[in-house]
């Protein structure tokens, strides 16, 4: 098959459609030789900042000379993102011949079981699948939806992560905060190391009382490691970090926010944790430095076009939000700042809006290529009680949103063309949206 071909087939299978079981999943591994048990791996859960954080891990272990598979969801412009080898996506070559052996196996499962494999359970199929082969030291997993019953969990690995825990995929995690807690830690078993970043009161209770059940050793933030201090610099900050094996200082991260600085602490433990770093056994310096240095998340406060200044964020619920403002309000100095705002229509619309628009001048409400997308009359429509129906904008499509952006944020000569800006975020997929026009 060729790599379109293979496209089109992992499309037929639906992008978004789900269904919470591991028995599909575990069976075509059997088949396949369990190839996710041929390397140790590093898994990573949360609400926000699972792929930042990811990448980092992959990027330290990368500058410790180590061979990284990385597997993370969702993708950006192309599928092969989401499976990348020493830092890089997989060529189409090798997607397409991984595959060629992993497809018709998979239609073996299909024809025994009442649904067919997911979309997201044959990517996952040949994640571990091409890391098998390549062979790589350590795969970092991404998990892409809670964590007990996401395909991912079936690597029961050695060091387990939680990124910040909050509302988010409410209809099947659950409601509360304890219940998505209580989701996500499933990814903890027996004997693993968990790094966990600082939670809500509330999350703390169920994620203890699963490290307990199965024996595992919990880092948490704020206690075992954590940001010491972070001070802004040209294309991102500086920051002093407290490991599980002593102080990292002047460590220079490419990154914006505080947001990430946190998500750079959990890297930095979660690695020590991998290597064997603790008490009094620090990791070199020098090497954490290169890690940091090298790391970089698309689609998080993304510069994609100078004057003005164009940034694509892939906020896409009240947390993320919230992180993302801080980081706008911090280290950016907008004298006027017109928002593009395209959302999916399970998200919270009004929590979002309700962050920005301390924050923003003008707002422009639009939909995103996904067939889960809020129309933009609807979002405008939540907008307008919020901003006021003066500071609202509507666009069927994208393009002519963001150029009706960039016109409203020139519209005040007075601001300077260095000091007006467009942000555009709401959703992953409105991000990889843009990131493809201004590509072209």
């Amino acid at each position: 098959m060729s790599y379109a071909e293979v496209e089109a087939a992992l499309d037929r299978r639906g992008f978004t459609r789900m269904v919470f079981d591991l028995g599909r999943i575990e069976d075509l591994l059997d088949v396949l030789g369990s190839p996710q048990r041929a390397y140790p791996s590093i898994h990573l859960t949360g609400t926000n900042g699972k792929t930042s954080t990811a990448r980092m891990i992959d990027s330290l272990l990368r500058a410790h000379g180590l061979h990284t598979g990385r597997y993370t969801s969702p993708h950006l412009e192309t599928v092969r993102e989401r499976i990348s080898l020493d830092g890089q996506p997989v060529d189409e070559e090798r997607f397409a011949a991984v595959y060629a052996e992993v497809g018709p196996l998979a239609e073996l499962i299909d024809a025994r079981s009442d649904e067919p494999l997911t979309y997201f359970d044959m990517t996952t199929a040949l994640a571990f699948a091409t890391f098998a082969d390549a062979p790589v030291d350590v795969a970092v997993v991404e998990v892409g939806l809670g964590g007990a019953e996401d395909a991912t969990n079936v690597i029961q690995a050695g060091v387990a992560v939680i990124t910040p825990i909050g509302l988010d995929h409410t209809e099947w995690l659950g409601d509360t905060i304890a219940d998505i807690a209580l989701a996500k830690s499933g990814i903890v078993h027996e004997g693993a190391t968990l790094i966990c970043a600082l939670q809500p009161e509330e999350a703390m209770e169920p994620i203890l009382e699963r490290c307990a059940e199965v024996g595992a050793t919990v880092a948490r933030e704020g206690s075992e490691f954590g940001v010491i201090e972070r001070n802004l610099a040209l294309g991102g900050q500086v920051l002093t970090l407290q490991g599980l094996g002593g102080v990292y200082d002047e460590i220079f991260l490419p990154l914006h926010g505080a947001h990430q600085a946190q998500n750079a602490a959990v890297a930095l433990a979660a690695v020590e944790a991998f290597l064997g770093a603790g008490k009094n056994k620090q990791l070199e310096l020098e090497l954490v430095r290169e890690g940091f240095a090298s790391a970089s998340s698309p689609g998080r406060l993304e510069r994609v076009r100078n004057a003005p200044t164009v940034l694509v964020d892939a906020a896409h619920n009240p947390h993320g939000m919230a992180a993302t403002v801080a980081a706008l309000t911090e280290e950016f100095s907008f004298r006027r700042l017109v928002a593009v705002v395209a959302m999916l229509g399970d998200k919270d619309a009004e929590g979002v809006l309700e962050l920005l628009e301390p924050v923003v001048d003008e707002l422009v409400c639009t939909r995103n290529s996904s067939p889960r997308a809020l129309p933009g009359q609807e979002l405008a429509a939540v907008a307008v009680e919020i901003f006021g129906e003066d500071r609202v904008h509507v666009y069927d499509e994208l393009p002519d949103a963001i150029e009706a952006a960039v016109t409203l944020a020139e519209s005040d000569i007075d601001a300077g063309i260095s000091g007006v800006g467009v942000l555009i975020t709401g959703s992953v997929v409105t991000v990889a949206d843009a990131r493809k026009l201004f590509q072209r």
